[in-house]
């Protein structure tokens, strides 16, 4: 039986994404790669920097793992951080949202099962123009493709309420 082996991970493995200044995501597994069972990608955040808005998968559950700084996370009602070597669940089905709770740069794995949503994060880079507010109507379009949910009138509220960095999108108007 042949056993297909990985190199390391490094900085110019997978596809990278940029988002704004500072959020990335770099696909380091994708779905061709695992049999469709379950992708990795790992994320970048700056100092106190928001992830996402408030959002629920129907089709994936993820599983963050922490592997630098200090991570927030909003499950449902339930608020709680993680460190390294930490293993977070936000099952599919579940409102929830995470961020950089610390004042260093933070990274995590987010292990997507099953695979196919890393797709999302190369589709929405484009909606991230340099120095402008995203596009929206086009993240909106993505995000139904991906049987995703976005609240982005969260945003205001889980930049006060976890002291976190006011992103560009706070500039723009979301739909809804």
């Amino acid at each position: 039986m042949s056993e297909r082996k990985f190199g390391p991970v490094g900085e110019d493995a997978g596809v990278l994404v940029q988002f704004g200044d500072a959020m990335t995501a770099r696909t380091i597994l994708d779905a061709a790669t695992t049999g469709e069972g379950f992708s990795v990608v790992e994320h970048l955040l700056a100092a106190r920097e928001l992830a996402a808005p408030l959002h629920m998968h129907s089709r994936e559950d993820e599983f963050t793992v922490v592997t630098h700084g200090r991570i927030g996370f909003l499950l449902g009602e339930e608020v709680f951080e993680a460190g390294p070597g930490e293993l977070v669940r936000k099952p599919r089905n579940q409102w929830h949202t995470f961020w950089n709770a610390g004042d260093e740069q933070a990274r995590v794995l987010e292990i997507i099962s099953p695979a196919g949503f890393e797709k999302y994060f190369e589709e929405i880079g484009a909606f991230f123009p340099d120095g402008a507010a995203p596009d929206f109507e086009g993240m909106a379009d993505a995000s139904q493709r991906y049987g995703l949910q976005m609240d982005f009138n969260s945003l205001p509220q889980l930049i006060e309420r976890f002291s976190l960095t006011r992103p560009l999108e706070m500039d723009a108007d979301p739909p809804g």
